[in-house]
């Protein structure tokens, strides 16, 4: 008897060719919407941030460690990790106690959920703050060679592994109400400023307050005010977002302005609109 053929879904060399990528981009689309409509997500607070920044036990350990082995240049490395890894901990200061706002809102049907890359550094610090509070949080991977994906914190049901760049990124938009952006590499401003120039251009219409956190660094690796000063940016672009260097401080302004835009803004549902 013939051997019966594959049906073209089930055709694994198939689905993994060229032919068909437009199926494997759509699944990337609708597999991650069927999650998050089963588990109610409808918007989050997105963290972006260095993979590279460590817990401060940790950069502790590794400073303790090079130090022993008496290397200059490991010893300041390791001394500038413990510098940063001041903003894994405020990361995950902050995203703990939006996590206990969120859970602590009258409307259950509207949850501020943690959102991050799902990585290591502050990603994980971001999931880490969630997991603390016992709250939901969402991890959106990316299969990468070189770095490590779905970090331990992250909801089981709401990890995910994304192949394609702009598949991951239109989740990281779609849903995000407010977003923090931490210290960070190539990754993070790539993230950074295709956000800032939807905004800036209207293609987002949804109110999003963003968060610069950690001006020192900020204002040394990027002269927004040169921007102005050369006119490609207008003066009040400055304004698309917030400055801030105290996990307090963020929360305060994250909260209010969540509370503003879509607390106090119900839809004919009763719930703030998308």
């Amino acid at each position: 008897m013939s051997q019966k053929p594959i049906k073209a879904y089930k055709n694994l060399d198939f689905l993994a060719g060229r032919e068909a990528r437009g199926i494997r981009i759509l699944s990337e689309y609708l597999e991650p919407q069927s999650r998050f409509q089963r588990y109610r997500v409808r918007d989050t607070i997105v963290f972006f941030g260095s993979a590279r920044l460590l817990a401060s036990e940790d950069a502790v350990s590794a400073l303790e460690a090079a130090r022993a082995g008496g290397e200059p240049q490991a010893i300041e490395e390791a001394d500038r990790s413990v510098a940063m890894s001041r903003y894994y901990e405020d990361a995950r200061t902050l995203a703990r106690r939006l996590t206990e706002w969120s859970k602590g809102l009258q409307d259950p049907g509207r949850r501020f959920i943690v959102c991050s890359g799902g990585g290591p550094g502050i990603m994980e610090a971001a999931n880490r703050g969630a997991s603390e509070a016992s709250g939901l949080s969402i991890g959106l991977g990316i299969s990468l060679p070189v770095e490590p994906s779905g970090n331990s914190y992250v909801t089981r049901e709401l990890a995910f592994e994304f192949h394609y760049f702009f598949m991951r990124k239109f989740w990281f938009a779609y849903l995000s109400k407010a977003m923090v952006v931490f210290p960070g590499g190539f990754g993070t401003f790539d993230e950074l400023f295709e956000l800032l120039t939807l905004v800036q251009t209207r293609k987002v219409s949804k109110p999003l307050p963003i968060v610069l956190y950690g001006s020192s660094f900020w204002d040394d690796v990027v002269r927004f005010d040169k921007l102005v000063k050369w006119g490609v940016i207008g003066r009040n672009d400055l304004d698309l977002f917030h400055r801030s260097d105290d996990p307090e401080d963020a929360f305060e302004f994250l909260t209010s302005r969540l509370t503003s835009m879509y607390l106090d803004q119900p839809d004919e549902d009763g719930r703030a609109a998308p």
